[in-house]
Formats: C-alpha cells, sequence, structure tokens
C-alpha cells in the first residue's frame, strides 16, 4: 500500500515534457539560477521569443529569501524574485526585450494569474508556452498555469535544483517531505482558489 502510494504520488508530482516551438517561456518566481538558466537556453535555441519571470517574493517570508545557489555567478542584493530571474536571463544572453515583467505574485497561483494579466496587456496570444520550474513543483505550477491559460498547451521543461528528482526523491527524507509537501500546497492553494470564487 505504501509503495503504491508512493507511485501514484511520483506520477502526479514530476511532470516532464520534450520541448517544442511555443509562444512564450513562463518562469515562476525562486531564488535558484538553473530554471531561469534553462530558459535561457530554450530561448537561444529558438524555442520561444520572449521569457516571462515571474515573482515578487515569498507570501511566507515577506521578502526575497536571496540567491539560493552559485551565488558567485550572480552576486548582488534582488529586491524580487523577477529582478533575480531577470539577471540571470541576462548574464546568459537572452536580450531584455525578450524578457517580460511581472513582480508582484507572492504564491504560484499568482504567478499564473499576473502572468495573464501581463500577456494579455502586451496582446500575445499564448497557444502553446513552456513552463521552466523546479522538478518536484511541475505539477503545481502547470496546474494554475493551465487554469489560467486553459486554451493552450503548456509544456513543462523542470530542473534540478537539490538533488530531488523523479529518480532520487524516495532516497532522502527531505525528498519524500518535498513531494509530500508539494501534494499539501496543492491543496491547501486550490482551497484558497475555490475561496475567492
Amino acid at each position: 500500500m505504501y509503495r503504491e502510494f508512493l507511485e501514484q504520488a511520483e506520477s502526479f508530482i514530476f511532470v516532464e515534457d520534450e520541448p517544442e516551438k511555443a509562444d512564450i517561456i513562463f518562469l515562476p518566481g525562486n531564488g535558484y539560477p538553473q530554471m531561469a538558466e534553462r530558459a535561457a537556453q530554450l530561448y537561444k535555441e529558438g524555442y520561444a521569443p520572449y521569457v516571462l519571470p515571474s515573482g515578487k517574493y515569498s507570501i511566507v517570508t515577506g521578502k526575497f529569501s536571496g540567491v539560493m545557489d552559485r551565488q558567485e555567478c550572480y552576486p548582488g542584493t534582488f529586491a524580487t524574485e523577477w529582478q533575480f530571474l531577470s539577471e540571470v536571463l541576462r548574464k546568459n544572453g537572452v536580450p531584455k526585450s525578450a524578457v517580460l515583467r511581472e513582480d508582484q505574485a507572492t504564491f504560484t497561483y499568482e504567478n499564473a494569474i499576473y502572468s495573464r494579466q501581463v500577456t494579455d496587456k502586451a496582446g500575445i496570444e499564448v497557444k502553446k508556452a513552456i513552463l521552466c520550474c523546479k522538478t518536484y513543483h511541475a505539477r503545481r505550477a502547470l496546474m494554475y498555469y493551465q487554469l489560467l491559460y486553459p486554451e493552450a498547451e503548456i509544456l513543462v521543461c523542470p530542473s534540478c535544483t537539490d538533488g530531488i528528482d523523479r529518480l532520487s526523491w524516495k532516497e532522502t527524507e527531505e525528498g519524500v517531505d518535498a513531494v509530500t509537501g508539494e501534494i499539501t500546497r496543492i491543496i491547501k492553494q486550490f482551497s484558497l482558489m475555490l475561496g475567492k470564487k
């Protein structure tokens, strides 16, 4: 029974697609550079003409928690997740003209809500998008962006930031906590969404 639960949790949480030509690359807010580096790579390979980093800071901390990895590559102080992610994109070859701005979101559902506002205001019709997020954040991020872009196909191209991925998550207490924590967050944030309707 426990093994079956783990397999079902794994199938639910970890989502990954091959990239395809798209209208935009979405980048939910965080303090790790790996997702923005992946987005920059995809941009430079011609997969999409725009990248939209989204995020102010975590609602839990009330401030940007700082660069979580590779601080030596991205030194400095950043006020928002958007500012940090934009710097990573710039340092990895994405021109300023291709980077859209959303710097108000404080959790994943808001990343999707405010990103939709940005693309609507810019007149960008999103038929297909690439979503660059953490490996174990993939399902939650996909669900929210799909909710806000129901007409679009959204392909998930995740990055592993802390050694927790589909192959390794069951091997450590941290991995199990991360994946089961994602399931809890999905339930809580959907409760919040339903309460706002």
